[in-house]
């Protein structure tokens, strides 16, 4: 079953199915479920939010989108084709196509490279243009990022940390992706400068027709820049539907759990809704519940919750929701409906 049912004009661009990543212990006598069976797709031109805690997996999905990983099982699809299948010399070249960008600016530059050399080094390995064009093309990516043309000549610790970023972007836009995978990108950024970085890819989306997918712990930021956001834990996508529905009318407990605890700039006395409180903490990936995987922290949890693992199934159109007592209509301060025999 798929979570999202792409319309004619924005076919999906990636197309995941029952994806799986497994890791072995250092001893190798357990197995780590990072990513447990998730099914997705990304339209083409949209910027899809992943969202959830530290150690939920959404970083090991965006690793598994570019092939930086491989899957311990399911499939995932560019445009239809599994670049699995291909040779390595075609996987080389269709590699191009989809990029990551990773949080920290510092670890991905190197501090004896020149920040032009840095930018024309993709364009290098990829055996792209005469030295001349490439330098033309790596040029062209910095100012398109904002930054001036002698900023070329500048090393990483010259630079700021926002500045670092959008070299970073630079360098992944050199090769023209059509998807770019960011993780965390503006996490280690100054609230300062947050808001520019963001309004950078929106631009860069508009003008280049980029794919983004966006994978952050800060639901203001998947606010700013997502159309759909899927919300993951322990492994498993819990809930996945346009940004204003999910962050607005949330389905699932865990959701909802999340947004409660958002900061808000208004007093406590002008809160309407009191925070939720998860009890207990997020069980290993190694030994997950069986049945629901939030059942041993959800408020609302039922003996259903530890004998069946919930259906993910769409409650409203494109809002999809793994909970057994999900429904359109509930509130977090309602009673979950009752149990059927």
């Amino acid at each position: 079953m798929t979570a999202a049912s792409a319309e004619p004009s924005r076919e999906p661009i990636v197309s995941v199915r029952d994806l799986q990543v497994r890791f072995q212990t250092s001893d190798r006598r357990a197995t780590v479920k990072a990513v447990d069976g998730v099914n997705f797709d990304v339209r083409r031109g949209e910027t899809f939010g992943i969202i959830g805690e530290s150690g939920s997996g959404k970083t090991t999905i965006g690793r598994a989108l570019v092939f930086l990983l491989k899957p311990s099982a399911g499939a995932i699809l560019h445009d239809g084709t599994d670049p699995l299948a291909l040779s390595r010399k075609q996987f080389q070249s269709h590699r191009r196509d989809y990029q990551i960008i990773f949080q920290d600016p510092n670890a991905a530059l190197n501090p004896r490279m020149t920040i032009l050399a840095s930018v024309l080094e993709p364009l290098e390995l990829a055996g792209i243009g005469t030295k001349a064009e490439r330098e033309r093309q790596a040029r062209e990516a910095l100012e398109r990022v904002g930054l001036p043309q002698e900023f070329g000549e500048r090393y990483p610790h010259q630079l700021s940390g926002g500045q670092k970023q959008r070299v970073v972007i630079a360098r992944a836009l050199t090769l023209r992706p059509k998807l770019i995978v960011c993780d965390e990108v503006v996490a280690a950024l100054d609230m300062s400068i947050r808001g520019d970085v963001l309004n950078l890819f929106a631009d860069l989306q508009r003008d280049l027709g980029l794919t983004y997918v966006f994978i952050t712990h800060d639901l203001a930021v998947v606010s700013h820049i997502s159309e759909r956001v899927a919300v993951m834990y322990l492994g498993q996508f819990v809930e996945l539907g346009p940004t204003e529905a999910v962050s607005e009318r949330p389905l699932h407990p865990y959701t909802q759990a999340l947004l409660s605890a958002e900061p808000r700039p208004l007093p406590s006395s002008m809160r309407l809704e009191e925070r939720i409180v998860l009890q207990g903490e997020v069980p290993s990936p190694i030994d997950p519940p069986t049945g629901c995987r939030f059942r041993t922290r959800c408020p609302h949890a039922q003996p259903l919750c530890a004998e069946q693992a919930p259906e993910w199934r769409e409650l409203k159109p494109d809002h999809w929701v793994a909970c057994h007592f999900a429904d359109p209509n509930f509130s977090p301060d309602q009673e979950p409906p009752e149990e059927t025999p």
